[in-house]
């Protein structure tokens, strides 16, 4: 523990920075349209129950107050073909997040496509993420009540349009202009319509067929969060951790540990024809990672390199099967729990 208070958050969040801006920028990722897919989400994490992370992290809305845990938002930016994570943001429960995701903007890789979920339209957010660098474009699910302007049919079932954004978007974020150019595709899929806003106004470059089946992909980062909380944690509740600092080291800690596990998945992956690294088991080649480093000490240094490159051709073994696409698991709503218990009538009653 004191080791741990020692070392400080501030240093396990910079490795963790500085080795994913490493491994992003030395790995060749499989790309669309000459573009590396990328993703952002949210997901929260529940702390233990102190005054002091009640102060720092607060809590959901409870109309009784009870039995509620103090819990962190975090959103975090995710290569989608190896489940390597560039950057994460995180603060209490209470922070938007949007505005974590403005966070993200200043270290999001060129030649890029970042697939949003719903919640994060913002106008403002998505024009300075693509007016950040080069290339650096941006897909998020329409909204029902989406006010356009067509400016160019370029089929059937894509335009080019207008955006007009608000006085409150613009006096929020400085650069943003009174419109902005999208495109708009949709896609019948199974009878049900998709649409997706995009920066990607090329249609020669983008072809608009693939554009609505690239979304699907976007939940390749709750696979990674999964991977997180099932197998990196053993599926517990509520982090180790007590303090607020200790809990931020311990998120970034985990962040950096998984990170890890991904780059050696990558290039073990590597080594197969047309693999990508997410196909293969993540909790299979983390039990082969843990048990390299347990045996390490009693190698030589002469050997590590041979032992490596087995560990590597051992994960080779893990790939996953192909996954059913036609299996659904559609999420499942809770219903409100209600005040006052509710008495059954029996069938005497009833007549």
């Amino acid at each position: 523990m004191q080791a741990r208070q020692r070392l400080g958050v501030d240093a396990v969040k910079e490795v963790f920075k500085a080795s994913a801006k490493h491994s992003y920028q030395s790995t060749q990722f499989d790309t669309w349209a000459g573009l590396n897919l990328l993703a952002v989400d949210g997901v929260v994490w529940r702390v233990a129950d102190t005054a002091e992370n009640h102060e720092r992290f607060e809590t959901q809305s409870n109309q009784h107050r009870e039995n509620i845990y103090p819990q962190i938002r975090m959103v975090c930016h995710m290569e989608i073909t190896s489940h390597q994570l560039i950057n994460s943001a995180f603060a209490g429960y209470r922070t938007n997040e949007m505005k974590l995701a403005e966070q993200l903007i200043e270290a999001t890789p060129d030649n890029t496509l970042t697939i949003f979920d719903k919640g994060y339209y913002s106008l403002g957010l998505l024009y300075q993420w693509h007016q950040a660098g080069k290339q650096r474009h941006w897909m998020i699910p329409a909204r029902k009540d989406l006010n356009y302007e067509i400016i160019q049919h370029l089929g059937r079932h894509d335009k080019r349009i207008r955006l007009i954004t608000s006085s409150q978007a613009r006096k929020k974020f400085s650069e943003l202009p009174e419109h902005i150019e999208a495109r708009l595709v949709s896609k019948t899929i199974k009878g049900k319509e998709y649409r997706m806003l995009t920066s990607m106004v090329d249609p020669l470059r983008f072809p608009s067929e693939e554009m609505v089946e690239l979304y699907r992909y976007r939940w390749e980062i709750e696979l990674g969060y999964r991977e997180m909380k099932q197998s990196l944690l053993n599926s517990a509740y509520t982090l180790r951790s007590k303090r607020p600092d200790m809990i931020e080291q311990e998120l970034w800690g985990l962040l950096l540990c998984y990170n890890l596990i991904r780059q050696g998945m990558t290039a073990a992956a590597s080594k197969l024809d047309s693999v990508w690294p997410n196909q293969l088991s993540f909790t299979s080649c983390s039990m082969a990672i843990t048990q390299f480093f347990a045996t390490l000490p009693l190698t030589s240094p002469g050997n590590i390199p041979k032992h490596y490159e087995a560990l590597l051709t051992q994960m080779t073994y893990f790939k996953l099967p192909e996954r059913r696409e036609e299996r659904k698991y559609p999420r499942w709503v809770k219903t409100k729990p209600k005040k006052y218990p509710t008495k059954r009538k029996n069938a005497s009653q009833l007549n």
